[in-house]
């Protein structure tokens, strides 16, 4: 079982989050548990950018045992096509197309995704396995 990771859920654990870190945390393991934890180039550089030296970012990535997962041309045409579609009907700024490319790496190269933003991902890609920490 492949899980790809959003940012949320990596920073909820990370910067302890005092609402959402216990949650995600359990939901970590118990993915960690089950098969490889993933993220991918976006995931990769968002959270990467919180840290102070690449060696801090790489030791914490492997503490939690995530590999890097760069996103195939595949996933990046379906994260496209369905980021384009999401703007054609007028779909607001507040939804970059980084959020569309997390989503397309993980139904195309994971098994499932684990974020605390089932809501956003449900509404574009329904074919999505979405893991929710807050709703184990």
């Amino acid at each position: 079982m492949i899980t790809a990771l959003d940012t949320n859920v990596l920073f909820d654990v990370l910067w302890i989050d005092p609402q959402f870190a216990r949650l995600s945390a359990r939901s970590l393991l118990r993915c960690a548990t089950e098969g490889r934890l993933v993220a991918c180039e976006v995931v990769w550089a968002e959270l990467s950018a919180t840290f102070p030296s690449h060696s801090a970012f790489s030791s914490a990535m492997d503490s939690l045992g995530v590999a890097f997962s760069p996103i195939d041309a595949a996933a990046a045409v379906a994260a496209g096509e369905i980021w384009r579609d999401y703007r054609s009907r007028r779909g607001s700024r507040l939804r970059l197309l980084p959020d569309f490319v997390v989503a397309g790496h993980a139904l195309h190269q994971a098994d499932r995704l684990l974020t605390r933003d089932r809501g956003f991902y449900r509404s574009y890609f329904p074919e999505l396995t979405i893991l929710d920490p807050t709703a184990d």
